[in-house]
């Protein structure tokens, strides 16, 4: 599908200023974003996505701010426009954990970022849910197996970090699945200030949990809960490698 991408000039005006400044914001707001966008490079925006606020699509909507499909220097971007009734004063602690998250070359790689606005690679791809949902044909087992181990190799990598994710216990919005790379996404409820938990809770989420985990096992027949409670348990007292290894073995990935 042909991308439509409005000049950043024609934010200020409706209906796109309520996205700009959603859920409300002046107009002196409005043009303080406006130029703010222009010195981080940001050139252009796109309005699509699988989320609807009021007329227009948009990538993604969350408690801090609103994901638009962006460019910079005639790239695709993903930009994060920080909600005018976020209590969150800024992106800048946001920004920083991803970039701790990046250091472990998880999560989306991080561009440029502002007050209002953090600037991240753009993944091309499905929320893990409607991508399980829509898996068919043959190989779909070596495709979903190899997608999660992706996932739980990276939650790994996060708990060696100190890095808690937050949100991974409702996994289903919050990992991209796409063609070149299947990641996590939104660090915005991250903290390296408390017991790291990635790695159990994506783990209960996909396969123990209600919505994924009914998809999961119509594909392929799945240990039993107490097989996988008890490894990720083990895991949990005992952050190893070992431990790790055995959870990957009792979940057959």
């Amino acid at each position: 599908m042909q991308q439509s991408f409005l000049p950043i000039s024609k934010l200020s005006n409706k209906p796109y200023s309520n996205i700009l400044g959603f859920p409300k914001a002046t107009k002196r707001q409005l043009q303080s974003r406006v130029a703010e966008l222009k010195k981080i490079g940001i050139k252009s925006l796109a309005f699509e996505g699988d989320t609807l606020i009021g007329t227009l699509n948009v990538l993604g909507k969350g408690y801090v701010g609103i994901v638009l499909l962006a460019k910079i220097h005639n790239k695709k971007v993903a930009v994060k426009i920080r909600r005018t009734d976020s209590q969150r004063d800024g992106m800048k602690n946001e920004a920083k954990l991803l970039e701790i998250a990046n250091r472990a070359k998880v999560g989306p790689k991080i561009i440029q970022s502002s007050k209002n606005f953090l600037v991240m690679e753009y993944l091309d791809g499905k929320k893990i849910f409607d991508w399980i949902k829509e898996l068919n044909g043959k190989g779909k087992t070596s495709k979903l197996k190899s997608a999660v181990k992706k996932v739980l190799e990276d939650c790994y990598k996060l708990d060696q970090l100190g890095l808690d994710h937050g949100e991974l216990s409702s996994i289903t919005k919050h990992v991209i699945v796409g063609k070149s790379k299947t990641t996590m996404i939104d660090f915005e409820s991250s903290s390296m200030n408390r017991r790291v938990s990635n790695v159990t809770s994506a783990s209960q989420a996909i396969f123990i949990g209600s919505g994924i985990s009914k998809m999961v096992k119509k594909i392929y027949k799945t240990p039993p809960k107490a097989k996988m409670i008890k490894a990720l348990r083990a895991y949990k007292n005992e952050q190893t490698r070992e431990s790790f290894d055995n959870v990957l073995s009792v979940l057959k990935l």
